[in-house]
Order: C-alpha cells, then structure tokens, then sequence
C-alpha cells in the first residue's frame, strides 16, 4: 500500500531563520561591530607623531587619564596613557593639532543596553510567537503544540493495486475467517444497520513474534480499500507529560475525518499495561492510555473507523481496555500447523524461481513449528544457497539445508574436531537416533549429522512428526526424555566417561521432566494440583513456582528420579542394541551426514 505523506520542513529550517536574523539585527546595531580598531600606543609614539606633525584630532580624558588621537589623516585611531606634561597643549598647537574636530563620544550605556538584550529578546519573542501559531495552524487544533510534538506520526496508506491482500497471507484461515466479516462491514455496513447489529471498535490480534499479525492487518485495509492508518504503541510515549495523549487525540480526529477507515496500533502493550497505582510510576503512560481508553468509548456506533491492535503481551494489558465496548474481540494469530506452514512455503515460493520437483509437504513437516517469518527467511535462505552454487533455481536440497541454517546456524567449515571428538559426536548423536527409533512413540529420524554448526553445535539428529499432534500423553514425554539423554548414555557406554556435549540435551530434558510434574499433573503425589504458572506464553514462556519451599525441594527430587529412570531406559535400549551403535557410528564417523532412510536400511538389517 503507498503511504500518504504531508510535506513538511524540517525543525531545523525554523531555527535557521532565527539566527540568521539575529545575526543580521546585531551586525546592525552593535556599535562595536562598525567602529574602526582604536591601536594602543606608548606616549613615546604620541611625542613622535606631534613632533612629526602626523597628527589630526586630540581628545584628551582626565577622568580616564588616557589620550585619544588620530592621525593626520584621520584614518587611524590610537589611545594612549596620559602623564604629566605641562608643555602638552603648547606642543599640540604647534603640531597643528586640532580640538574641535568630529566628537568622539561613547553610545549611552542605556541605549546600549536596550538595542544588545532588550530589542533582540522582543524580536526573538515576536518571531516565537509567529512560528508557534502556524505550526498550531498547519497541525489543527488547539492542544497540537509548537514544532508538531502533539501530532501523531501515523503513517497513512491509502487503497492501491499492489496492496496486500488476504490471498497473501497464508496458514491463519481462522484470523482471516474473524477479519473478513469486518471487510464486509466496511463494505456494505447497512446491511448490519437493518438487523441492529453493530461491529467491534477494536479487535486485538495476540500471537506469537512472526506469525503474521500486522501484515494481517494491512490485508483488511487492502481488501476494504480504506485508508489505513498504522502507528506503534511505542511512537505514542513522550518525553513530555501530555504529549502522548494529544498524539492520541490528533489521531483519533485524523480516522474520524477520514472514515471510514482502519486504525492500527503495533505492539499496543508498549502504552496499554496495566496501572498497577505505584506511586512513582510513569504518569504519561498512564494518560496516554486514559486517553486512549476515552476516545475508544466516545466512538459512536457504526461511524466506519475500527481499530485493530496487535500485541503477543495480551497477559500484561489493562483490563479497561479488554472489556466490551473497547477491544471486543480477540483474534488469535498463532503458529501455523503442517498445512498452513506448506501455504505459507507456496506464497513466499512464488517470489524466487522454484525447481518442479520440490515437495513443500516434505519441507513443511521439517520446519515443525516454524512461524511464517522464519518460513519466509528459510526460502529466502534456499534462494541465495542457489546463488552461491551457481544455479538459476531453487531445489529441494537449498530448501532442507535452509531449515538447517535456520535452526542451527552455517557449518563452519574451518572448525576441525580430532579423531577422538569425531568419534564421540559421532557415538553422541547414533546415541539419540537409536533410542528414538526403537520407541514406539518417537518421532522418526530425517538425518544425523556430525559437522559442526555456527551456533555451537557439534552435530545434531533432526526427528520429523508424522502428523500434527496437540496432545502429548504421558508415555510420549518420558520418550523424549529418553531420547535427550541417549547421546549422554552412548558416551558412558563405550567411553566409560562423560563430556560438555550433552549440555543442551540436560537442559530439555529437566524442564520437560519440571514441566510434567509442577504444570502437567502427572506426578500423583501432587494429584491435579499446578506447583508453577507460566506467564508470557507467547515469547517464550516464563515460569514460576507457587508453592511452599518444602514442597520445591520434594518437586527438585521427583525432577531427579524422573530424569535418571530415563537415562538408564535409554542406556538399557543402548545396550540391547550395542552392535547397531558400532555400525552406526562407525558409518556416520565415515560419512559425517546420513539421512533417516540410511540409518534405518542399516538398524533393520
């Protein structure tokens, strides 16, 4: 969509125009800007000049006990300090000196004063005064203030053929299917009038970083063929008291002028937090959503202008701006599954030049739980592959080796492990492949490898999901859990010693064991009782416990027992296979990378 900008000159431009005024006004009337350079001088100089007869005018001051003169001329201006002389007048009439020549007198100090500070302030003031009045003029209204810091900075999109529609946002039906019936309202909003029935002033989209939720947003403004104006909550605070809140006003009044319309705010929890009432606390925040909160309830009904906000915060936000009648409903924008992560692949393929044979269900199952930002970058990531190699299209091979970059980094190719770190990576990763594939709820394995990462891994066994799974028993975790420390358990095995590789695989593995226990309820000690709650689900998660320090320490012991009962389920299913493992180590030790199909043509032999 084009973005409708005023022109508009800069801040800069203003204060140049002062300056060069004030300059030109004290080249004007400073005395001392125009007066000739007065030389001082020794009396031996003065003696000279009136013995010489160079000398025009004398003015000679007691009260400063200085003499002024010229020479004969009068082009030079000298001053020098008086001594006693009794023969000095005699001296003067003979050098032809004169004493009533052009008066040499000093400006009054009062008019001195007012035209250097008193003159320049009233200029300064009366061109302030002006300034201010058109800005106040330009930017509407009487709160706006001087040099436009009340004004909101929305940027305006107006309809356009290359504007974004919904047929380009894929794998969020569900979004769109919500969305659509505004598109509708805008459209033909009588037919809502007749039945009664009003649209929501305000839909909030949560999510997930990357799942699509502003350019969602630019779909509806792109289908309505509205005006569309777009502004971060962020762009809202000010340094000032105040200043947010008139950015509020000036932008309201901006949609009611221009509806109907699309008002969308980024990231709106930057200025929508709760107001806790802690004193010390950011007061133009908090007016600055007092006074969003109040021009979303002066909207009368059906006027044409809704306002979508965008946030993966919705846990932080003010309950006055959730309930009805502000943002009535709530758009979930989540991360797309199997089909909507193949879509997403197929709209972002149209852009590069994509081999025929490429299967984006292969390489969407792969890119498990991938948002559609990261699907856009792996495809990007397989079109500059292709450049490097020196080929005109995308292949499927650019498009599995993207989803690798993307999850673990460029191989490095300068990294060189010894024959004994080869070894043990190698045993290492057969380690979790192996105990993977002999459990029943595991997922299969695509490819194992061993050759270093960018992002510090030293090889990695990559598993693919047959299907989308929702739901996780109990059964499936403690496979996983199996599975993370199969690598460790390899290395006890036929090592007899342990390393630093299996850091990652310890951490999984203790916070799904936590999780299973405090969150899951699937430790019948504690029944269905929740020992911990999860904030900021959509950026991570953070965790906290809610229960008591002697209950911490038993749920610590239960994380403990867990975890060991699998390892050694794990070193169990090791030993039962222990020939497979030589095999299979020995082949990736030999090849570096194997894919799944390799590594179960030789486990099922």
């Amino acid at each position: 969509m084009n973005e409708v900008k005023e022109p508009k000159k800069p801040i800069i431009f203003y204060y140049m125009i002062v300056m060069v005024v004030l300059l030109l006004f004290n080249a004007l009337t400073m005395p001392w800007l125009l007066e000739r350079k007065i030389q001082n001088v020794g009396y031996n100089t003065f003696l000279s000049m009136t013995e010489e007869k160079n000398i025009g005018y004398v003015e000679i001051d007691n009260q400063e006990n200085t003499i002024t003169f010229t020479d004969k001329n009068n082009e030079a201006i000298y001053k020098t300090a008086m001594v006693e002389d009794p023969d000095l007048t005699q001296r003067l009439y003979d050098a032809g000196a004169s004493f009533a020549g052009t008066e040499m007198k000093q400006a009054s100090p009062l008019l001195s004063i007012f035209m250097t500070w008193v003159l320049p302030l009233i200029i300064f003031i009366g061109i302030g005064q002006f300034m201010s009045k058109k800005m106040m003029e330009r930017v509407g209204g009487k709160d706006s203030m001087m040099f436009g810091m009340g004004k909101s900075n929305a940027k305006v999109y107006v309809k356009s053929t290359k504007g974004i529609k919904f047929k380009d946002v894929a794998g969020e039906d569900e979004a769109k299917e919500n969305l659509a019936e505004i598109v509708e309202y805008l459209h033909n909003p009588e037919r809502y009038r007749e039945i009664g029935a009003s649209m929501p002033k305000g839909i909030l989209l949560v999510g997930p970083p990357g799942t699509g939720k502003t350019m969602l947003a630019k779909a509806v403004a792109g289908e309505a063929d509205v005006p569309f104006f777009s502004m971060s909550g962020s762009e809202f605070v000010e340094m000032f008291v105040g200043m947010g809140a008139s950015k509020v006003r000036d932008l309201f009044k901006q949609a009611k002028d221009k509806a109907p319309c699309i008002v969308f705010i980024d990231e709106i929890d930057a200025i929508g937090k709760k107001r806790d009432g802690q004193i010390g606390g950011n007061d133009e925040r908090e007016q600055t959503l007092n006074q969003l909160l109040t021009e979303m309830d002066g909207f009368e009904e059906n006027n044409g202008v809704i306002i979508l906000a965008a946030t993966n915060r919705p846990e932080t936000l003010d309950p006055a701006l959730l309930r009805p009648g502000r943002f009535d409903r709530r758009v979930p924008v989540e991360l797309p599954d199997l089909k909507g992560r193949e879509a997403i692949l197929k709209v972002h393929a149209k852009k590069v030049k994509i081999a025929d044979d490429v299967d984006f269900e292969k390489v969407a199952r792969m890119a498990s739980g991938a948002s559609g930002a990261e699907l856009a970058n792996i495809v990007n990531e397989a079109a500059l592959r292709a450049v490097r190699d020196h080929r005109s299209f995308v292949t499927q091979v650019d498009l599995e080796e993207s989803i690798e970059v993307v999850i673990a980094g460029y191989q490095k190719k300068n990294a060189i492990l010894t024959d004994k770190e080869k070894r043990i990576v190698a045993y290492h990763e057969i380690g979790h492949a192996l105990v993977a594939a002999k459990q029943t709820n595991s997922a299969p394995v695509q490819k194992i490898t061993i050759v270093p990462r960018t992002s510090g891994a030293l090889g990695y066994t990559m598993q693919v999901e047959e299907g989308n799974h929702y739901l996780m028993s109990k059964e499936e975790m403690e496979n996983k859990i199996a599975t993370y420390t199969g690598g460790r358990a390899a290395e006890e095995i036929v090592f007899g010693s342990v390393t630093t590789g299996a850091s990652n695989d310890i951490e999984q593995a203790t916070k799904l064991a936590r999780a299973m226990i405090t969150r899951y309820g699937m430790c019948k000690d504690f029944d269905m009782v929740a020992m911990e709650v999860q904030t900021n689900q959509y950026l991570g998660g953070d965790s906290s416990l809610t229960c008591s320090a002697e209950t911490q320490k038993i749920i610590d012991e239960k994380v403990v027992e867990l975890v060991r009962k699998q390892h050694e389920k794990a070193a169990q299913i090791l030993l039962e296979n222990r020939e497979k493992l030589d095999e299979l180590s020995l082949y990736l030790y030999q090849k570096e990378t194997i894919t799944g199909d390799e590594f179960m043509n030789i486990l099922n032999v």
